[in-house]
């Protein structure tokens, strides 16, 4: 394909809400101010104004079913919109007949995931539980990717999951959430467990990940792009660009940078590569992976959509 200034791109994860119906406990007004809102698609489409996104995926923010159902509906709406990562409970035996019923409703077709929320989680055998990976295999039975958002501390069990379900294919949430954030603004974490967790997890081929989320991982008033390239780099060697796809994070990243910031870091951390190697990330591997249709440009729209972590 031909290649300009601004490529074509798939924003692979965001987030829509409206709080009367989908509330967002999670926020602190006080120091989460940039995000104390609602977002609706037509805030969606003045961020994508001039970025070049002709699709996104939208993400579940909270683990209600409800929500899904209304993002699905919403998809079936709003052209820019091609797919949804959804929530279902992965504990429940009828996980199947759960799918079913997202499917059966108004944007059905949209659904392309399920994510499991697994860093509000807090015992170490979360993810060994039989209940859950029953339905983990159950969701890809069914023709779906599995979306894991985690910390940092969890991504040593999610080697292990990912290595004990190599039929089941994966997407690891922003990178795993590094921690980027140093001691003080003009320092990074130390990254050398998340990078050893990391090599593991992209041993095994049923995994890609998401170069997303990484600002509000970082000093979110003193971020740099050179203070992400380490983990930016670090994912590229281990995944490749074929299994990394680009992510916005929008409107949780708004707590640390405007989108086109983002694009722009993210444009420089990948200036490297070949033009191949970037449509892989800026679009290819998230066409794939999700199995998304045909795209189009945003338009406004006139009418909108009907735990305690964070979603992002």
């Amino acid at each position: 394909m031909t290649h300009t200034a601004v490529p074509d791109r798939i924003d692979a994860h965001h987030h829509l809400w409206v709080r009367a119906r989908t509330p967002q406990p999670w926020i602190d007004p006080g120091t989460m101010g940039a995000i104390d809102a609602d977002f609706t698609p037509d805030d969606l489409a003045e961020a994508l104004a001039g970025q070049g996104v002709t699709g996104t995926v939208v993400v579940q923010s909270v683990p209600e079913e409800a929500e899904t159902v209304g993002l699905l509906d919403l998809a079936a709406r709003t052209p820019v919109v091609r797919g949804v990562v959804g929530w279902v409970d992965l504990a429940d035996a009828g996980v199947a007949d759960a799918v079913a019923r997202l499917r059966s409703g108004p944007g059905g077709a949209h659904l392309a995931g399920v994510r499991s929320m697994v860093q509000a989680e807090h015992h170490p055998g979360y993810l060994d539980r039989p209940d859950l990976r029953r339905g983990i295999r159950a969701v890809a039975g069914e023709g779906l990717v599995v979306d894991l958002v985690t910390r940092h501390d969890q991504l040593p069990a999610v080697a292990r999951l990912v290595r004990e379900l190599p039929e089941v294919p994966f997407v690891l949430d922003h990178l795993g959430k590094p921690p980027l954030a140093g001691p003080d603004p003009t320092t990074t974490g130390d990254l050398a467990g998340w990078a050893a967790a990391i090599d593991e997890i992209a041993a095994a081929p049923n995994v890609t990940a998401k170069l997303s989320g990484l600002v509000t991982e970082a000093s979110w008033s003193d971020w740099s792009a050179e203070g992400l390239r380490p983990a930016v780099d670090h994912a590229l060697g281990a995944f490749g660009p074929e299994r990394l796809m680009y992510g916005s994070d929008w409107p949780v990243s708004l707590l640390a940078a405007r989108y086109d910031r983002w694009t722009d870091t993210l444009t420089a951390l990948l200036a490297a590569l070949s033009p191949a190697e970037q449509d892989a990330v800026w679009q290819a591997t998230a066409r794939r992976v999700y199995g998304l249709p045909g795209t189009t440009l945003p338009a406004p729209m006139t009418e909108h959509p009907t735990e305690e972590e964070d979603p992002a």
